[in-house]
């Protein structure tokens, strides 16, 4: 990866939107060459996907809720079943392995509090091997999905 890769990378995560064209008179580079480029990072896994970031709020999802869990025992098994539990719930935007008081964080969007409280009791509770969760609402989003700064 080189100084025009970056710059290929940086304009992107600002604008997914941008056409070659554009990319390339930004980056001052040939068509062909930005092109050429910016299929060999996706090719080598630099790029992962394009997509459109959505206003939750128009969507009524505008409540962000952070979840902490703690497993009832650490064992390799009890990890995979909730892992393997968790993967087709598409309410839950994120989940990340942690160090500390929780072994697990899940970021969450709902409508509100009732919808929250639905899938607290129908799904979250359901969740293997859960002992605890510690729930989190969020009460003003001051920064998210920041670009990646490298």
């Amino acid at each position: 990866m080189d100084k025009t890769d970056k710059k290929i990378l940086k304009q992107l995560q600002q604008d997914g939107r941008l056409t070659n064209a554009e990319l390339a008179e930004r980056i001052n580079v040939s068509p062909a060459t930005c092109h050429r480029r910016t299929q060999q990072l996706f090719k080598e896994g630099y790029i992962k996907d394009v997509r459109a970031l959505i206003n939750a709020e128009k969507v009524e999802r505008g409540s962000l809720v952070l979840v902490g869990i703690v497993l009832d025992r650490s064992t390799q098994q009890s990890f995979a079943d909730f892992e393997a539990a968790i993967k087709p719930l598409s309410f839950i935007l994120d989940c990340h392995l942690v160090a500390g008081d929780f072994d697990y964080f899940l970021k969450i969007r709902v409508k509100d509090i009732a919808d929250f409280n639905k899938l607290h009791s129908d799904q979250l509770l359901a969740l293997p091997n859960v002992r605890q969760l510690r729930t989190f609402f969020v009460m003003k989003e001051v920064q998210d999905n920041a670009p990646l700064d490298f």
